[in-house]
């Protein structure tokens, strides 16, 4: 049997949940993909379905997935579902639902913000769970260059914008976020530019780089709570990312 399609797999649980009053939306790859259809996708083999929802909707959502086949890691569930479920799907592939909020190496919230783009999270969020990775690596720049080709940044705070507003909210008060997001910029800006990997795609309706070194500059301008300031005293001297969870599924 051919496998399915994990982006025709993901769509279809979204419309079928959001029947049942249950939101689910892309993250990752996949969201990128729906967002970026004038691109060409980036796509693996066995590529894993990531998605996220909302706690108050965690038990109906469980419920719902076991209908459909998937199987839960009850172990993981029940140790981390308030941050993170996973399931098998009939076919074999991973499932993971972030809940609430994603957790890396800094915390992205986005309960309160999940209904604000039908299939995927709020296109901010998405550049937002990726430019905090301090680990960044050659896909994780080229999903934050696809979006920034595609999608104006902004001041204000817009679905369907890159919004500035809350880029800056996170930032003004968490030095650490701030020095990972500016490292970031900077970062992908240079791999963009001297890379031969071909990251900024064409038909690109905004140019990236320029772009990034807008939100560079935001992040830069915008004023600084007293935490900011005191944690900045201390700089790189001491640690300001978490490290991601790396737990194994049953």
């Amino acid at each position: 049997m051919t496998a399915r399609d994990p982006l025709e797999e993901s769509l279809g649980l979204i419309e079928a949940a959001a029947g049942i009053g249950v939101p689910l939306r892309l993250v990752g790859g996949l969201a990128v993909r729906v967002l970026c259809p004038d691109f060409p996708p980036r796509t693996r083999e066995r590529q894993d379905l990531d998605l996220a929802s909302t706690s108050d909707a965690r038990p109906t959502l469980t419920g719902f997935l076991e209908e459909r086949g998937y199987e839960p890691d009850r172990r993981f569930n029940a140790l981390y579902g308030h941050k993170q479920l996973y399931f098998a799907s009939p076919e074999g592939r991973a499932l993971d639902v972030l809940v609430d909020r994603l957790e890396m190496c800094h915390v992205l919230e986005f309960k309160d913000r999940i209904g604000r783009m039908p299939l995927t999270l709020d296109v901010t969020d998405l550049l937002l769970s990726t430019l905090p990775i301090v680990e960044l690596n050659e896909k994780d720049a080229q999903d934050v260059l696809y979006l920034l080709s595609a999608y104006p940044v902004r001041e204000g705070d817009e679905p369907g914008t890159v919004g500035l507003d809350r880029i800056g909210a996170l930032v003004a008060g968490d030095w650490g976020w701030w020095r990972t997001l500016t490292m970031n910029v900077e970062r992908i800006a240079e791999l963009a530019e001297t890379t031969a990997a071909g990251l900024i795609p064409a038909g690109a309706r905004y140019d990236p780089v320029a772009q990034l070194r807008r939100i560079g500059e935001h992040a830069h301008a915008v004023p600084k709570t007293l935490r900011w300031r005191l944690r900045a005293r201390v700089g790189e001297r001491a640690r300001w990312y978490q490290l991601p969870d790396e737990e194994a599924h049953d």
